[in-house]
């Protein structure tokens, strides 16, 4: 079974999220918006997919990388999120919460050893 399958985006905390994204898009270039910016690329493995990383920067208050004490998470792309969680259960993995869907995919948080929130996703590559 494939598990991750690629970078789905880096969220880091910040004390003035529009004033980061205002500092990236003069001098980096990033077309930036509410929720950040988007990559997109195309599979290496069936080119006629596209994919996507996103990048965002959230106030240093922020709730979302909970129960981490982290400024940062890191989002995986991944298929087959149901089974992956199940593997990860029986490796004894930190489930943050249930899997939730959206659209544009299914989401679940874990742990590492280190205490890092990790996001993992299963896109929905077809949502547009």
């Amino acid at each position: 079974m494939k598990k991750v399958t690629g970078l789905g985006g880096i969220f880091f905390k910040c004390n003035d999220p529009q004033g980061m994204n205002d500092w990236y898009a003069k001098n980096l270039g990033l077309t930036t918006g509410e929720y950040g910016t988007t990559f997109e690329w195309r599979q290496a493995d069936d080119p006629s997919k596209k994919g996507s990383t996103a990048w965002c920067a959230f106030p240093n208050d922020t709730t979302y990388f909970n129960p981490s004490t982290k400024p940062f998470m890191i989002n995986y792309r991944v298929e087959n999120i149901a089974a992956l969680v199940d593997e990860l259960k029986r490796d004894n993995v930190t489930i943050v919460d249930d899997i939730t869907a959206y659209d544009y995919g299914k989401f679940v948080h874990i742990l590492d050893p280190e205490g890092n929130i990790i996001e993992l996703w299963e896109p929905n590559d077809d949502f547009e």
